[in-house]
């Protein structure tokens, strides 16, 4: 463990008086925040690694096509 000393707006502390671990709370808090931060930048990937790929899809998807038919008739 290490022992922080830091800067909070007012309103803040306030709310933060009412809480009775607050290092607990604190620390849970930044977890969840950075988790957050973590998946909302994995989805901007994803969705980056989509729009990159699309291109590509849609010539695979027209070859597939011309075959769907084949043989069919």
């Amino acid at each position: 463990m290490v022992r922080l000393n830091i800067t909070m707006p007012e309103e803040l502390v306030e709310q933060l008086r009412r809480v009775r671990n607050k290092s607990q709370f604190i620390a849970q808090a930044l977890r969840e925040k950075f988790q957050k931060e973590r998946e909302k930048k994995l989805r901007g990937l994803l969705i980056e690694g989509y729009k990159s790929s699309a291109k590509e899809d849609r010539v695979v998807e027209k070859d597939w096509d011309a075959t769907l038919n084949e043989g069919w008739s």
